[in-house]
């Protein structure tokens, strides 16, 4: 059972929501992951959405490039939470057409909004909402997060004596 579902608009969205599979298989996390769209497959992408929590899914990142249409329409057919991922595009306008469509949802129906082509930061999002309630994932996220600050001390450290 998946507790986290990826889906995207296309196969070329794929090498960036990839990413969010990574981070999400680094805790331990299972997930699901299809090509959903929101335009050429809209009755897919209502059945996917309307029926995710049904399989024991908690979370659903959806990545999108373009109109990004597929983020806000899931979220308006499912109670789970959903993390948008704006995806630049070979017809993206640098990608703020999909950043805008992602973020400027209207009142009523949320998407959580990462950074364009930001799938990992979808992962530890998925991971951090999944560990308000299960104590492994949230260990597993404070022992990333130390090593996130390892890094950056280490980093200035170097710095200091190496000039």
């Amino acid at each position: 059972m998946a507790e986290v579902g990826i889906i995207m608009g296309s196969a070329s969205d794929l090498p960036i929501m990839q990413d969010a599979a990574d981070t999400l298989k680094e805790f331990g996390i299972s997930y699901e992951i299809d090509i959903v769209s929101a335009h050429r497959t809209p009755e897919k992408m209502f059945d996917y959405a309307k029926n995710a929590h049904k399989r024991g899914v908690k979370v659903i990142i959806a990545g999108a490039g373009g109109a990004a249409h597929l983020p806000g329409m899931a979220a308006s057919l499912t109670p789970l939470p959903v993390i948008g991922v704006p995806i630049k595009s070979s017809n993206s306008i640098d990608g703020w057409d999909s950043i805008l469509s992602i973020l400027q949802m209207p009142n009523g129906i949320p998407v959580a909004t990462v950074a364009l082509n930001a799938a990992k930061n979808a992962g530890i999002l998925a991971a951090k909402i999944l560990g308000s309630s299960n104590t492994e994932i949230q260990y597993k996220m404070e022992t990333y997060m130390e090593s996130l600050k390892a890094k950056v001390l280490e980093s200035a450290e170097k710095l200091k004596t190496q000039g």
